[in-house]
């Protein structure tokens, strides 16, 4: 592999309107939080709210202590990684850092955003909504995305 293959390899910088419709046109990342120098990054579904900028999560509990709302109440910034990849050549990604914080109201504030793009696993099902459920925002600071060589940009 040479030098200029290693150079298309790395990947292209997205303009942030190309950014944010890839974040629209995904629901699913790897959020990312941390709490007294622990890191822990899980895979999570997520609805972006492009107009309020804030991008909503939900954490299904199960028993008393939640790892994801105990991290989440102690990150001062949390990360997301959205990404794709088809090919070697082909991919994006976008990385989003911002505050992260319990929607106090809940669905009220994050349903349309959820309804429009998050992906539902079929753990939702089995948690009790009322007790199991909660909602989470994170506000979107700053966002940065790259794609490779063979991707088509999603802003077109």
């Amino acid at each position: 592999m040479t030098e200029a293959d290693v150079d298309s390899l790395s990947g292209n910088r997205m303009e942030e309107t190309e950014a944010r419709a890839f974040l629209k046109e995904r629901g699913t990342g790897v959020l990312s939080l941390a709490r007294e120098g622990e890191a822990y990054g899980f895979p999570v579904s997520f609805g972006y709210d492009e107009d309020a900028d804030r991008i909503y999560f939900v954490f299904v509990g199960y028993g008393e202590e939640s790892r994801k709302e105990s991290f989440a109440g102690e990150t001062t910034r949390a990360s997301l990684c959205v990404y794709a990849a088809d090919s070697a050549r082909d991919w994006r990604s976008v990385v989003v850092d911002g505050a992260i914080d319990a929607v106090e109201d809940g669905w009220e504030d994050s349903r349309a955003a959820l309804e429009d793009n998050a992906w539902y696993p079929s753990l939702f099902s089995e948690a009790d909504p009322r007790r199991d459920l909660s909602v989470w925002g994170l506000n979107v600071e700053s966002i940065s995305g790259l794609r490779g060589p063979d991707a088509e940009s999603t802003s077109e």
